[in-house]
């Protein structure tokens, strides 16, 4: 769920001052790796920053473009390049460094999973700049990642101080839900559904948005069919990846494995989308599918370099225990896993894991977790 507050910006952006992420999970920069489209994409970075690379929007642009490549792609390396979009200040201190460059710093940060200097980054910004609610949006999703609900409450409020009231509501009613709080989240979502400033064509990415967070509120709720009902007010707004991953993880649950390949058909091939079809080519009876085999090229290859075995635990665990049936490989990548990140789908796969391995320790892991967290959750009950 969190993931989807760095989407909001993007989808937003018509909403008075409204916070912008440059790039997301949705967004579509290339489609293959190491393809002509994206050489000619990278030269075209290269040449936008040339002799701009001090000019703070030239380097946030660029940056967010690369970001985008490792997002649609499924490769840190181009994480790397991103960051070194942002050299100029590297070497300088958080006072001499432009607001928006912490901000992009930051969002590269926590898509490698370097949650502590992502919060170091949003914090230096707004110590510079404490009106930038694209920084504190950041912050609270970076805080809910982390499981810390409280903190991410406090930017949450802090979002909607300094920015549409639309940001500061539905991020505090996905800490609700996270919470166990459903109606609450749910009647917030719903009221911002049926804001008339909403309902202009202008506004379908906002309402796609909300109607995606309210189907995770309901699944987080155990109501599947209003989640359905949900996933489908969603669908028809508008592409996003973002979406369609989220509503691909509720085929799977459901039992509903055929209807992912035609879902996902038109998404860039990221490790999130070969994932998910490798795991409905297995439930469909496919053992050694196409998406399979290209995924366990990429962990190959991922697990070569010293960023990408960390930043591909949860994926990893996801298929050892649903591609590989491998139970035990995949409570150890699910523990690895928590250690980084603590959102929802991580606690629920920590609970497939632990139970599917009968691995107490496991076990004993999530309900500490759960406890630290307050973070509550259906779909884990009924694991029981």
């Amino acid at each position: 769920m969190a993931a989807l507050g760095l989407v909001l910006a993007a989808a937003v952006a018509t909403v008075g001052a409204a916070p912008r992420q440059p790039s997301s999970d949705a967004q579509v920069v290339e489609t293959l790796p190491g393809g002509p489209g994206a050489a000619e994409a990278k030269r075209r970075l290269r040449a936008s920053l040339g002799a701009s690379a001090a000019d703070p929007k030239a380097a946030v642009e660029a940056a967010g473009a690369y970001l985008g490549l490792a997002r649609t792609q499924g490769d840190a390396r181009y994480a790397g390049q991103a960051l070194a979009a942002l050299r100029h200040w590297a070497t300088l201190p958080a006072e001499q460094t432009p607001p928006e460059v912490l901000v992009m710093r930051a969002t590269v940060q926590q898509f490698v999973h370097d949650f502590d200097g992502a919060e170091a980054s949003l914090k230096a910004a707004l110590a510079r700049r404490p009106a930038d609610a694209q920084a504190w949006l950041t912050l609270a999703t970076v805080r809910r990642v982390r499981g810390r609900l409280a903190e991410s409450d406090a930017a949450c409020q802090a979002t909607g101080r300094t920015g549409p009231a639309v940001y500061g509501i539905a991020c505090l009613a996905e800490n609700a839900a996270l919470r166990g709080r459903h109606d609450e989240a749910r009647t917030s979502l719903r009221a911002l559904l049926q804001a008339p400033a909403l309902r202009g064509a202008a506004q379908a990415g906002v309402r796609q948005w909300l109607w995606t967070t309210l189907a995770e509120v309901e699944e987080l709720a155990g109501r599947p069919a209003d989640a359905e009902a949900a996933y489908r007010e969603a669908l028809p707004l508008g592409e996003d990846g973002y979406l369609r991953l989220a509503y691909a993880d509720f085929l799977l649950q459901q039992g509903r494995a055929a209807e992912v390949a035609p879902l996902l058909s038109g998404e860039p091939r990221s490790d999130a989308v070969l994932l998910r079809l490798a795991i409905a080519e297995t439930r469909n009876g496919q053992r050694n599918g196409p998406a399979r085999e290209e995924l366990v090229r990429r962990f190959e290859a991922a697990a070569q370099r010293p960023e990408g075995a960390v930043g591909h635990a949860r994926e990893q665990a996801m298929f050892a225990l649903d591609v590989q049936a491998d139970a035990r490989q995949a409570v150890a990548l699910a523990r690895q896993n928590v250690a980084l990140q603590r959102e929802s789908i991580d606690l629920l796969l920590l609970a497939r894991a632990g139970r599917a391995a009968q691995d107490d320790d496991a076990l004993a892991e999530l309900r500490r977790l759960r406890e630290e967290t307050g973070m509550k959750d259906a779909r884990i009950d009924a694991l029981r």
